[in-house]
């Protein structure tokens, strides 16, 4: 069973193992989210990808566009690792997909990519085939950009659902959390004395009428309506 992490070097580590795992099983498109307030993306994307550094530059990194990518290779120094940007943001050309996939390359890691490139991860993604690809905090299920009709049905069905959330981290409030670390089921963690529990397993992401009964069943009807409250907008949040 999956513990919860006590430091965000903690997470990184757990979802470098659950990556592994889920990499080790046969799946090819895999998500990492840890959603913590303020989390800058550079640092954990730094952390979490020394897991590939046998790789050398059979991993690809894509950032969102060239301003980060060049801070990438500033920052960081020598990595061993291939560096490029989706450039798709203001009048910026995107590059032809086939110039971005080369036949040398193993395994490819987005950072960040939000819905204003989902477009190109989805050509990268169908153009690599069987090759890993991981998506790191990525924000692709802006229902403002992609909707909530026909047009995001179909892109979820295409290219969304096919992703495997293998590592997923996000506290509620100061009390309660959600966790799913593959192979492990989703978990969510309660800690009504600081000592965090669990108190659910559920084999798919609960929903927001779901996440209700299993708080409900924790701490009563009526019971810490903060709480609930703190839930109504984290469900908003979480896009199913």
């Amino acid at each position: 069973m999956a513990e919860l992490p006590n430091t965000l070097d903690d997470a990184i580590a757990q979802a470098q193992s659950a990556t592994q795992a889920a990499l080790a099983a046969g799946y090819t498109r895999l998500q990492v989210e840890l959603i913590f307030p303020e989390l800058k993306a550079m640092p954990v994307a730094e952390k979490f990808i020394s897991m590939f550094h046998d790789r050398g530059t059979g991993l690809k990194l894509f950032f969102t566009d060239s301003g980060i990518a060049a801070l990438a290779k500033r920052d960081w120094g020598e990595i061993p690792h291939t560096i490029r940007s989706l450039d798709v943001a203001g009048s910026r050309q995107t590059t032809p997909v086939e110039e971005q996939v080369d036949p040398e390359d193993e395994i490819y890691v987005f950072v960040a990519p939000s819905s204003v490139e989902v477009s190109p991860v989805e050509q990268i993604c169908n153009v690599v085939g069987e090759r890993p690809v991981i998506l790191l905090n990525p924000k692709l299920e802006d229902v403002a950009t992609i909707g909530i009709g026909y047009a995001g049905r179909q892109l979820r069905q295409r290219f969304l659902d096919t992703i495997e959330p293998c590592y997923y981290l996000r506290p509620l409030d100061d009390q309660s959390a959600i966790l799913r670390c593959y192979p492990s089921p989703w978990q969510v963690w309660y800690a009504p004395d600081g000592e965090y529990q669990l108190i659910a397993e559920e084999q798919d992401r609960p929903d927001s009428e779901r996440l209700d009964e299993i708080f409900t069943g924790v701490l009563g009807q009526g019971a810490k309506p903060g709480l609930f409250a703190g839930l109504q907008q984290f469900l908003k949040a979480l896009g199913r």
